[in-house]
């Protein structure tokens, strides 16, 4: 029984330093963003209690834009859903099946998540400039002049302008995850399923998806949670401009937070970032737990 006890006093003390660091890192910031949702506070002064105000506020007010905001967020997560994780699964079932220069794609596509996101937010910021940008110069050089754009500083394209470069970026990376689930897969199944006359197509429906499914789930829920927290991208291209047209939950937060000094209205952004992701993952869990049942 004592050595039972030393034991798990053992790994008690290993866990411990990851524990504290987990809970000071991301537990408490999440109870103390919930906290200060209830509050009136400018972030330095004295805090006023006012229960749910802050949260009504948010979802009334015109002004605030919230609504908007979480609408863009979920545009983003729809398109990642149905147009980037499609593309990378593609790209994944077609590197899986041992093409030549494997490797060297592998890495070619995945070089866009390794980068600095301000560095390409720098890249496509040249590509949509208005007079030297590549885009302009190509539609003017080949006499459509008419849609050459200021893609980022018109309100009816700017959105759709900021969403390429989120999507291209990380195309990559949910490649590489689904990549190394194809590659996973017994070459034996395939072999077997090739001898009994199945198609290309056929292998990979009945017998290459079925088998990384636990991994498709997890990017499902990476591209959606990931969209709803998309910031730093935006930031740098856009800063939620023009006019709030390309607002996502997490520059009104930035802005609440340091321009109008409403440190409680950005406490109430974050909290509920938070519950969304929360809510999502579980929801794509138990969606993916139905069809597996099933």
């Amino acid at each position: 029984m004592t050595k039972l006890y030393s034991k798990k006093t053992t790994i008690l003390l290993f866990i411990l330093p990851a524990l504290v660091l987990f809970i000071a890192i991301l537990v408490a910031p999440i109870f103390a963003s919930g906290f200060y949702s209830f509050f009136k506070w400018n972030g330095f002064g004295k805090k006023t209690f006012i229960g749910f105000d802050n949260y009504k506020e948010l979802f009334t007010s015109e002004s605030i834009g919230f609504l908007k905001a979480l609408r863009n967020s979920l545009l983003l997560a729809f398109f990642s859903v149905f147009i980037q994780l499609p593309v990378s699964l593609g790209l994944a079932l077609l590197l899986g099946k041992g093409r030549k220069g494997e490797r060297a794609f592998l890495s070619i596509y995945f070089i866009p998540v390794l980068i600095s996101t301000v560095v390409i937010g720098q890249l496509w910021l040249k590509i949509y400039n208005p007079s030297y940008g590549i885009l302009n110069v190509i539609l003017r050089s080949i006499g459509l002049d008419s849609l050459a754009k200021i893609w980022l500083g018109e309100t009816s394209t700017a959105l759709g302008a900021v969403f390429v470069p989120i999507l291209w970026q990380y195309v990559g990376y949910h490649m590489l995850l689904m990549y190394a689930g194809v590659k996973s897969v017994p070459p034996e199944y395939r072999e077997a399923a090739m001898i009994d006359g199945a198609t290309e197509g056929q292998v990979n429906r009945y017998i290459v998806l079925p088998s990384i499914k636990p991994i498709i789930k997890i990017s499902v829920i990476f591209a959606v949670t990931g969209s709803l927290k998309s910031f730093d991208l935006i930031y740098v291209l856009t800063n939620g401009g023009p006019l709030h047209a390309t607002e996502v939950p997490s520059t009104l937060m930035i802005n609440m937070l340091f321009l109008r000094n409403r440190y409680g209205m950005g406490s109430t952004i974050a909290f509920l970032l938070i519950i969304l992701c929360f809510f999502f993952a579980i929801l794509i869990g138990l969606a993916f737990r139905e069809k597996e049942e099933v």
